[in-house]
C-alpha cells in the first residue's frame, strides 16, 4: 500500500508540473497588455534614505513567482525600515574597532620611531661640523678655501639625501602587514650601526683628544654622508628594483565562484605578494555577489531533494518493493533534473534580455530631452536652464522603475542606492556622456573599486600560509587570503628557464620555380 501511495503521489507531481509548465509557456509568449488594451507608460519618483539601498532585498523565490510587469499592476508602498543587529554582528564591529586602534597605534608607533632615526641621522653630520666650533673655536687650525668647499658639498648632500629618504621611506602605508619588512628592518639596522660606529670614532678620536684639524674634522664629515649616500642607493635596490624582474607566475582563485586571474611577480616574501594580489583583486576580479551563490544553492537543493515515504505498519514492517520504488523515484528525479535546471537558467537569461532592452530604450528616450546649451544660448533659452543635478532629479523618475527592475533581476540591487544612481547620471549629464555610458555601470557588475567602500564584502584579510609569511616565494608554495565570506587560494609557480636558439637563414635560398604540366590551362 504504501509503494502505491508513493507512485500515485508521484505521478500526480510529474502531471501538476507538466501542466504548471504548459501555462507557464502559454503566459511566457502573450504580449503585456494594459487595461485599456494598449500599453501604458508610466513614470515614478522612489524615495528613500540615501544610506540604504534603491531595491529591498526580495527573496529569490518571490522574485521568480512575479512576471514582468509587477511593478504596473500594483501598487508598492514604501517606507523606512528599521534594521536588527544580532550579537555577532555586535562583536564582530567590536573586534573591528579593537583592531583598528591596534592597527593605528602600532602604525603611529613605527612612524615616530622612524622619524626620530632619521632626525638623529641627518643632524649627526652637522654636530660633528659644530662642535669643536662650540667646544674649542680658539684653538682649532683655520679653514682654508678647500675647507670652506666642503660645506656646499655637505649642503647639498644632505638635501639629496632628504628629498631621496623621503620618496623611499616617508609614503603613505598601503596596508598593515602581520610581520615587519625583513629588508626594510636589515636596512634601518645598517644605518643604526654605521651612525653608532662613527659617533663612537669621533668621540674616542676627535672630542677626548681635541684635534686642532678642522678640515680633517670636515672630510670625516662628508665621508659619513657619502656612507649614507650609498646606503640609500642599496635600499633602492634590494626594495624596489630587485622585485621587478619577474620571476614568479601566481594564479588567484576565489574560492566561491571559481573566478581566476594570474599574475607576475618577482623576488617578493609572501606577505608582500599577498599584498599585491589583494592590490589587483581590487582592481581585476568583478565584485563578489553572494546573492547569486544563494540563488545557485537554493538551486541545486531543489534539484537534489528527494521523495520520503513512511510506513504506517512501522519501520520493522517495511517492503522490498518499498525500497526498489524509492531508488527509481529519486533516480528519475535525477535524471530530469538537468531538464529543470536547462529550462530554468533558459528562462532566466530571456528575462535578463528582455528587461534589459527595456532599460536601454527608457535610458535612452530619457537622455532625448536633455540638450546641453551653447555659450551664446545660454542667455536667449526660452525654457528654464538647469545644472546637472537637477537635470538628473528631473529625468531619473522617467527610468527608475525599469532600473529596480534589472537590478533585481541580476541581483545587484545591493551595490547601489538612489544617491550613487543619481550622481552617477548628474556626472554623465555634466560630461555629455551617451546612455551607453550611463549603463555600463549596471549592464555588468564591475571591480570592487567602482562601488562605494560601504558595499564592500571583504575589508579586513587573514594570511594562511604553512610557510614563514617572511620567507620569498618558491615554486609549490600556496596560501591562502581569507575573509570573511571566501578566501582566496594563491598558487606559485616558477618562471621556466628559457633556452633560445639561432638559426640563419641565407637569403639567397628564396629562390622558386614554377613546374608548368602539359594538362593545365597555363
Amino acid at each position: 500500500m504504501d509503494t502505491e501511495s508513493t507512485y500515485s503521489g508521484y505521478s500526480h507531481y510529474s502531471g501538476h508540473s507538466k501542466k504548471a509548465q504548459r501555462q507557464g509557456s502559454r503566459d511566457r509568449h502573450k504580449p503585456p497588455r494594459s487595461k485599456d488594451g494598449s500599453r501604458s507608460e508610466k513614470s515614478v519618483t522612489i524615495q528613500a534614505p540615501t544610506a540604504e539601498p534603491l531595491l529591498g532585498n526580495d527573496s529569490s523565490r518571490a522574485e521568480e513567482a512575479q512576471d514582468d510587469n509587477w511593478g504596473e499592476t500594483t501598487t508598492a508602498i514604501t517606507g523606512t525600515s528599521e534594521h536588527s543587529m544580532s550579537q555577532e554582528d555586535i562583536s564582530r564591529i567590536s573586534k573591528d574597532l579593537e583592531d583598528s586602534v591596534s592597527i593605528d597605534c602600532k602604525r603611529y608607533l613605527v612612524l615616530t620611531l622612524a622619524a626620530v632615526l632619521g632626525l638623529l641621522v641627518f643632524l649627526t653630520p652637522i654636530a660633528f661640523i659644530l662642535l669643536p666650533q662650540i667646544l674649542w673655536r680658539s684653538e682649532l687650525e683655520p679653514c682654508g678655501t678647500a675647507c670652506e668647499g666642503l660645506f656646499i658639498s655637505v649642503a647639498f648632500k644632505l638635501l639629496i639625501l632628504l628629498i631621496g629618504t623621503w620618496a623611499l621611506f616617508f609614503r603613505q602605508p598601503k596596508a598593515a602587514l602581520p610581520r615587519v619588512f625583513v629588508f626594510r628592518t636589515l636596512i634601518l639596522l645598517l644605518i643604526v650601526l654605521l651612525v653608532f660606529s662613527y659617533w663612537l670614532f669621533y668621540g674616542v678620536r676627535i672630542l677626548e683628544s681635541k684635534d686642532l684639524n678642522y678640515q680633517g674634522i670636515v672630510q670625516f664629515a662628508v665621508s659619513l654622508v657619502d656612507a649614507l649616500l650609498f646606503v640609500h642607493y642599496l635600499a633602492i635596490v634590494v626594495l624596489e628594483l630587485r622585485q621587478l624582474q619577474p620571476m614568479f607566475t601566481v594564479k588567484v582563485v576565489r574560492s566561491t565562484d571559481g573566478e581566476s586571474r594570474y599574475y607576475s611577480l618577482g623576488h617578493l616574501s609572501i606577505q608582500c605578494a599577498a599584498l599585491i594580489v589583494l592590490e589587483n583583486y581590487y582592481r581585476d576580479f568583478a565584485v563578489y555577489n553572494p546573492m547569486l551563490l544563494t540563488a545557485s544553492k537554493a538551486r541545486a537543493a531543489k534539484h537534489m531533494a528527494g521523495l520520503k515515504v513512511y510506513s504506517v505498519d512501522g519501520p520493522d514492517n517495511s517492503a522490498p518493493g518499498q525500497s526498489r520504488a524509492m531508488i527509481a523515484a529519486a533516480a528519475h528525479r535525477r535524471d530530469s533534473s538537468h531538464n529543470e535546471l536547462y529550462y530554468e537558467e533558459a528562462d532566466h537569461e530571456r528575462r535578463v534580455r528582455k528587461r534589459r532592452a527595456r532599460l536601454v530604450v527608457a535610458v535612452e528616450e530619457a537622455f532625448t530631452h536633455i540638450k546641453r546649451l551653447q555659450a551664446e544660448e545660454q542667455q536667449k533659452a526660452p525654457g528654464e536652464v538647469m545644472d546637472p543635478r537637477e537635470a538628473a532629479q528631473a529625468i531619473f523618475p522617467s527610468m527608475a522603475r525599469v532600473l529596480q527592475k534589472y537590478l533585481r533581476t541580476t541581483r545587484q540591487q545591493h551595490y547601489h542606492t538612489m544617491e550613487s544612481i543619481l550622481q552617477h547620471l548628474a556626472f554623465c549629464v555634466a560630461n555629455n556622456m551617451t546612455p551607453k555610458a550611463f549603463l555600463e555601470r549596471y549592464l555588468s557588475p564591475g571591480p570592487t573599486l567602482q562601488y562605494d567602500k560601504n558595499r564592500w564584502v571583504s575589508k579586513h584579510w587573514t594570511l594562511i600560509s604553512e610557510e614563514a609569511v617572511t620567507k620569498g616565494l618558491r615554486d609549490g608554495v600556496v596560501f591562502i587570503l581569507k575573509c570573511l565570506d571566501f578566501s582566496l587560494v594563491i598558487n606559485v609557480k616558477k618562471i621556466p628557464f628559457i633556452k633560445l636558439s639561432e638559426e640563419f637563414v641565407d637569403p639567397k635560398f628564396h629562390k622558386f620555380t614554377l613546374r608548368l604540366q602539359s594538362e593545365t590551362s597555363v
